[in-house]
């Protein structure tokens, strides 16, 4: 097993961070880590706490996790502070408030009951139901659809067969 030195362990890190956010692959690719140890070392940073999306998706594209993290950390600046954490991370204020509104209704949203959750569950299977016919329906008509154009066809070449040889 090859042992990396702190200092490519920071460079990987720091390429993985906001604002570079360069993905899994393309570190691997350029430095020749396996991409399984890159995986095994983001993990271990998130489980630090740290922000470390890791693909080059713009910061609307992050998972739910990285995105909390972001409004954790920043919770307690002020806008100042703030403005100066998003620009190292190539973020906008705007997207934190973002963030952060989203996650404190996340819990105002009210539970559902049991009954409601039966329900919703057998809506949801009569909308599969209903679908699973549509589609049943729509491969059979375009079938027919597909036979009414290949006799057309038919008709159209008999057609002109019969007028070649009335003239011939």
């Amino acid at each position: 097993m090859r042992r990396y030195s702190e200092a490519v362990k920071a460079d990987v890190r720091r390429r993985m961070h906001p604002p570079h956010r360069q993905s899994v692959a393309r570190i691997s690719e350029e430095l020749g880590i396996h991409v399984m140890t890159l995986y095994k070392w983001r993990k271990a940073w998130r489980l630090q706490g740290e922000v470390v999306p890791a693909s080059e998706k713009e910061p609307e594209g992050w998972n739910a996790a990285d995105k909390f993290t972001v409004v954790l950390e920043s919770s307690g600046f002020n806008a100042t502070e703030l403005s100066a954490y998003c620009r190292e991370r190539g973020l906008f204020p705007e997207q934190v408030s973002r963030w952060r509104q989203a996650a404190q209704d996340a819990n105002a949203k009210p539970v559902l009951t049991m009954a409601e959750q039966k329900e919703l569950e057998k809506l949801r299977a009569q909308d599969q139901r209903e679908i699973k016919a549509l589609k049943k329906e729509l491969q059979r008509k375009e079938k027919a659809m597909a036979e009414m154009a290949a006799l057309l066809v038919l008709q159209k070449k008999w057609d002109a067969f019969c007028s070649e040889d009335a003239e011939g």
